[in-house]
This record gives C-alpha cells, structure tokens and sequence, in this order.
C-alpha cells in the first residue's frame, strides 16, 4: 500500500504493495542447497516455476562469507550478480534483496549495484537492507560492531542521495563526494523502495520515517499485532513484510507444530493462517516453502500455490 509521499512506483514494488490483498514470495537457494554451491539451471527452472504458478517475488540473501558455525550459506552467489541472472529468466516477478547487509558495504557500490539491476529488470528491484548478524564478517571488513547502527542510517541517507540528485556533495565514513561525480545509471524511478529488516539498530520511528516499508522475521501472532499496531503508528500506510518457513503435510488437516521461524501444518491451517496474517495487515508474506520428509522443491511450490495461495 503505497501512500501519499512515496516517490517511487518500481515494478516490483508496485507487485508486492500496489494491490488491496497480501502478496506472497519466496526466497533463494529453492534448491534447499544452504552450505554448498546450489546448482544454476535447477534454481532458474524453480524461479521460472515459482513465478509461473503465482508466486509475486524471489528473493536473495547478502551472505559474504561461509561460517560453518552458521550452517547457512544463502544462496552462495552475490547478490546482485545473481538478481541480474534471475531477471534475464523471468518475466514480471518482483526480485528482493533479503537483505543486503549495509555496514560491511560501500554505499556507493550498492547504490550502482542496486540501480543497474533494477535497470536490468526494469525496475523489479526491492531492496530490503539490514545491518548483518554474523559476527566474524564485520572484522573480515574492518567494520566496528558498534557502529554498524550510524553506519547503516548514513548508508541509506547516500543512497538516496546518489539516486535521486546529480553530482551529489556528501562526506561519511565511506568517503566523499565534492559534487565533482555522479552515479549512472540511476534507477528506473526517483529512489529504489528500501525495506529495512529488523530493528536495524535504529528507532521504530526512524524506520518508519525513512524506510518504504518494514521486512521483519516469523513472529507469534499476539507479538506481530503488536508490532504492527508500532509501526503503523510510526510509518501510517507504508507496508509491513514478514519472512517465514511453511512446511507442509502430507495430511492437509493437519494441525500446526512450531519449526524455525514458523511451522509445520496441512494447508488448511496455511490458508486459514495466511489469511489471518491478512485481516491482520501483513502486505507481503516471504515464505520458504518445503514437505515434510523428503522434499521435492517443484512440488513443494506447486503444492503451496494451489492448496494455499489460490485459496486464499
């Protein structure tokens, strides 16, 4: 739901937020391959599945390194060189960064980054932003944990202003700008929508002041009224997003058990569930899908889309 101020209407953006209803994605490796190389041509025809039968957006993770101790890899490639790989083998589905960690990054990079992959896409780009949560990753980059919460806000105020202005003048902790260079090419519309994740470090008032909308984790329904009743009271129309893990049953009757960051069910308790998240205000609903047992991944999505999403 866009509202009266926002200065950018992107494709993707308009995909996820631009209807009355809640919108659903799902997010890389979908090959389920989190601690090694996931291979190409399987994940593309999965993007091009997932998209096909109703999907709104695929998004990537921003995971810089492996730590073994995190058993977690994301999708392994960079981000923006695989959204821009993606793009070439979709049609209309929006593309997320989930997120894109900004202390540990030149803003000046993911600025260019960001706006050519929307150019590529034309402008499918959402891109969420965070402030990271692997530790060893801010000393591989000379980045104080401490200071990840300043150099976040001071991240996004640089992007905005390479996007939106000509020969901007600015000077941070990244360097400066004496109005002598400007960045090409600029995105597609006025500014790329930027979705911070989590707290960021920053106020519920800050986020809601400068993001375009609010990406958060998997929370229990009396803790997600809450923050919404927050952040609409800080951000007014401006759209909440909510990532989770949806493992299906083979009993679509089946009733819900708790797993990381969401549960496991048959799809009767996933349509009545979406559903409330609706009636609730959630906007957008980023969903890692998969069975329970041995998972085939087409599967698992086809099954998602036609016992969930076209039901609700």
């Amino acid at each position: 739901m866009t509202g009266p101020e926002d200065d950018h209407d992107n494709a993707g953006f308009e995909r996820l937020f631009g209807g009355d209803g809640l919108t659903v994605g799902t997010g890389f490796p979908l090959t389920d391959s989190r601690q090694s190389r996931p291979p190409v041509e399987r994940e593309l025809e999965l993007a091009t599945h997932a998209e096909a039968v109703g999907f709104d957006a695929l998004w990537a993770r921003d995971v810089p390194f492996r730590w073994p101790r995190f058993r977690d890899t994301g999708q392994t490639y960079d981000t923006f060189p695989w959204l821009s790989h993606v793009a070439a083998h979709t049609d209309d589905v929006a593309l997320g960064t989930a997120s894109v960690v900004l202390p540990i990054r030149h803003p000046a990079h993911v600025a260019k980054a960001a706006a050519s992959v929307d150019r590529l896409s034309d402008g499918r780009l959402v891109l969420g932003v965070a402030t990271g949560d692997r530790d060893p990753e801010y000393d591989a980059f000379d980045v104080d944990p401490e200071d990840r919460g300043a150099r976040f806000r001071e991240s996004v105020a640089t992007m905005r202003a390479l996007w939106r202005g000509e020969f901007p003048e600015r000077e941070g902790w990244w360097g400066e700008l004496d109005g002598t260079l400007d960045l090409v090419p600029k995105p597609t519309t006025d500014t790329l929508p930027l979705l911070p994740t989590g707290h960021c470090r920053q106020t519920v008032e800050w986020l809601g002041a400068n993001g375009d909308g609010w990406l958060f984790y998997h929370l229990p329904e009396d803790t997600l009224e809450s923050y919404l009743d927050d952040w609409h009271a800080a951000a007014g129309e401006k759209p909440f997003a909510m990532a989770m893990q949806a493992e299906l049953a083979d009993d679509p009757t089946a009733d819900p058990e708790p797993v990381h960051q969401g549960f496991r069910a048959g799809s009767e308790w996933f349509v009545d569930y979406v559903a409330r998240l609706e009636t609730m205000g959630v906007d957008h609903v980023l969903v890692g899908v998969s069975e329970a047992g041995e998972s085939d991944p087409e599967r698992a999505l086809t099954r998602f889309a036609e016992e969930v999403l076209e039901r609700v």
